[in-house]
């Protein structure tokens, strides 16, 4: 048998590595080395061996030793810059990338490694600079166009970026990071059917890379189509059982699949695999808020906010949950506004801009709205009324809309806007720049602290004049902001702040339109089933979101069943451990459980279908229902209301004295329990009302639309009239 050389040896040895038959290339590697310890070339490749095994340190040694004994090699430079990046050491990296240029300045890696060592560093424009010297040296190789791509993508140059993803995609088509890339950017700039064809192929050509899958399901789940966004996040977590992200993704789709039982345990399973994990806690508290667990909401919220004292958005979720929790005062809430205010909001007032609006206060105002609810939304719904009776003469109506998923009320409130800007895709202080370029006037947001609200904007106070309305009838609390669109009732005469003020409407803060072809008024459920005159047959009901069911509001629930014996209750509870919750407490109460009807969530059709079988509706507590309220009255069901001291607790005084039942409102639970209970009592009273509340409705300040729309018009005129006094004075 011939005998091979050391150079023939090193090449058997190659064609194994190249193979991947790592074993027996080391076993050759070993072989020449015993032979010649200072064989540069072996000591190298052996390095590489054990990079390959992730055996870092060693192979950062073995190419120091191959470095040593040939220090004129570039790729033994580029190679341990590549071990000290993945040992973390990026200082180290750098200074091997830039020997091995300095021996070889067209050796094109060590280019390509140190812009990405470069770029994770946020040197974004050195990383641009060595991503394009690679392509002038390797004009074809299409990683390089993929990395360019991502450091432009980072430095805000869009339309260079996705060039570079497409060359990439070009020169490979089989390219999956360049398909996940580019999927990722166009979601970023709101092309959402562009993102999901690339995302889709980076899922085909590697399926088992779990980012790509758990990507997918990003995007479908943003498209609203959590069913199927669901798929891919478990299968993310069957490849990568650890990754907490696909674990959070797999919860946020469940929650929207309406399995929200199982949605808190895959939150809870994120948090165990990573206790740090803020989306986790954040979106757990969120969907215990939905499940009517305030007080494990607020504490998973704030655990969330420890973790990310900056989250905003977390911050604004806590603030919304602190509304349903009982016993919290209004000082309180106020004071956590304040707090909000302060870290996120007063910071960004050094953007505030120079306002050179005309002020000229009989002119033609630009007013703003700005919502992520112009769909099939209560603040949709309330909106079409005030949009659809503006004075165009007098008012120029341009609306901004964040929502994520237009309807087909969407479409119906566009066509009442001047100008109706899609700005889902700009962040914060592009949408301000952007409002400030259209100069309005009169900015009014329709969110507070809402989900998916633009305070941070607002924040920057790109119009004169800022004002909220609708979302609740309670302020965001910011001092860049003037005004809040208020009642009498909601707002009772008080020493008003001096920021974000309460402009009372004179009559009403709600301008009601039911939001589809509604069913016709029924007769009176109880009649049809014989009640007596001690309402033993009388159907209350509530079909508020469940958030809103406090303990305090199902204990006097009990207690009114308990004084109408035989009565019935039905309630909106969504499926599993709510239901569960709200029968234990019944039970607890000796109600009958067969008294009891939960109803899970329905279309819209058929929520209001559902008051045809409802005699009295009952109103949650402290926050109390304004559309529901509105609904129920329109389908000649009134409306029993306990009104407390806060804003948020008085929607329901506010909604029955505009339509003439101010006596349907309580002060305290007894007297609650005593107004349902003489109601539920009095069949011809209320046999006489489910007949007349629609037109008692229609003929109410609630749904005189033109009416309203002149309230609100004369409220801007006032408030822009004196923002010209304060300019002319200053």
């Amino acid at each position: 048998m011939p005998t091979i050389n050391t150079q023939q040896a090193l090449q058997v040895g190659l064609q194994h590595h190249q193979a991947g038959q790592l074993p027996q290339a080391e076993a050759i590697y070993r072989q020449i080395l015993a032979q010649e310890p200072n064989h540069a070339d072996a000591t190298h490749l052996l390095g590489m061996v054990a990079a390959y095994a992730g055996q870092h340190q060693a192979a950062a040694e073995l190419i120091q030793r191959a470095i040593a004994l040939n220090p004129a090699a570039p790729e033994y430079h580029n190679n341990l810059g590549e071990m000290w990046r993945e040992l973390g050491d990026p200082q180290k990296a750098m200074a091997c990338y830039r020997q091995a240029i300095a021996i070889q300045p067209r050796y094109a890696a060590p280019h390509s490694n140190l812009g990405l060592v470069l770029q994770v560093q946020g040197r974004i424009d050195e990383a641009i600079a060595a991503f394009r010297t690679t392509l002038e040296l390797e004009p074809q190789l299409a990683s390089a166009h993929c990395n360019l791509g991502d450091a432009l993508a980072r430095a805000g140059r869009t339309d260079d970026a996705l060039a570079c993803y497409r060359r990439a995609i070009q020169l490979q088509p089989q390219y999956a990071h360049a398909h996940n890339n580019l999927g990722a950017l166009l979601i970023s700039i709101g092309q959402l059917d562009q993102a999901e064809t690339a995302l889709r192929h980076a899922v085909a050509v590697a399926p088992h890379e779990p980012d790509f899958q758990q990507n997918l399901g990003d995007l479908l789940l943003r498209k609203k189509r959590p069913a199927e966004a669901l798929g891919y996040y478990q299968k993310a977590v069957q490849l990568s059982p650890r990754r907490a992200a696909a674990h959070v993704g797999m919860a946020n789709a469940l929650k929207e699949s309406n399995h929200p039982d199982e949605a808190i345990g895959a939150y809870r399973q994120a948090i165990a695999l990573q206790p740090d994990d803020v989306l986790a806690h954040a979106n757990l508290g969120g969907t215990l808020r939905d499940r009517g667990q305030q007080d494990e909401a607020v504490a998973a919220l704030r655990r969330a906010l420890d973790l990310s004292p900056n989250f905003a958005a977390v911050h604004s979720s806590l603030i919304l949950t602190l509304y349903l929790v009982p016993g919290i005062s209004q000082a309180t809430i106020d004071a956590e506004k304040q707090h909000w205010d302060e870290r996120h909001g007063q910071p960004l007032a050094v953007e505030i801009p120079r306002h050179d609006n005309p002020p000229l206060p009989e002119r033609r105002l630009r007013v703003g709205y700005i919502s992520p609810d112009f769909r099939e939304h209560p603040v949709g719904r309330f909106m079409l009324p005030l949009l659809a009776h503006h004075n165009h003469q007098q008012f120029e109506v341009v609306c901004y809309c964040t929502a994520s998923a237009p309807d087909a009320l969407t479409q119906r409130l566009r066509a009442h806007a001047d100008l109706w800007r899609e700005v889902v895709a700009l962040d914060e202080a592009a949408l301000a720049r952007r409002i400030g370029e259209d100069h309005i006037d009169i900015l009014v947001d329709l969110a507070m602290h809402t989900i998916d609200n633009r305070l941070l904007t607002l924040a920057r106070k790109p119009a004169p004049l800022q004002v909220t309305y609708l979302a609740t009838c309670d302020g965001a609390g910011l001092s860049a902001i003037d005004y809040r669109l208020s009642d009498p009732y909601v707002d009772p005469p008080a020493a008003d702040p001096p920021h974000e003020r309460p402009f009372r409407l004179p009559a009403t803060y709600w301008c009601y339109a039911p939001s589809i072809q509604t069913p016709p008024v029924s007769a009176l459920p109880a009649l049809a089933r014989g009640g007596g005159g001690g309402g033993g047959q009388v159907t209350f009901g509530s079909l508020n979101h469940f958030c809103k069911v406090t303990p305090a509001a199902l204990e006097t629930w009990c207690r009114l069943l308990q004084r109408v014996p035989q009565s019935r209750l039905l309630l909106h509870v969504p499926v599993g451990s709510p239901q569960e919750r709200v029968r234990q407490a019944f039970a607890q109460n000796t109600i009958d459980l067969q008294r009891l009807e939960l109803v899970p969530r329905v279309s819209v059709a058929q929520y209001f279908a559902t008051y045809q079988q409802i005699d009295i509706a009952l109103d949650t507590f402290p926050y109390v229902g304004g559309t529901t309220s509105c609904d129920a009255l329109y389908m000649g069901v009134p409306v029993v209301s306990l009104a407390g001291p806060r804003p948020t607790s008085r929607g329901g005084l506010s909604i029955l004295s505009n339509v003439g039942l101010p006596d349907l409102v309580a002060s305290t639970p007894d007297e609650y329990v005593q107004i349902a209970a003489a109601l539920a009592g009095d069949l011809p009273r209320l046999d006489q009302l489910r007949r007349t509340l629609r037109q008692r409705m229609e003929q109410s300040p609630l749904m005189d639309a033109p009416r309203f729309t002149r309230d609100v018009e004369d409220a801007f005129r006032t408030m822009w009239r004196r923002w010209c006094q304060t300019r002319a004075t200053a």
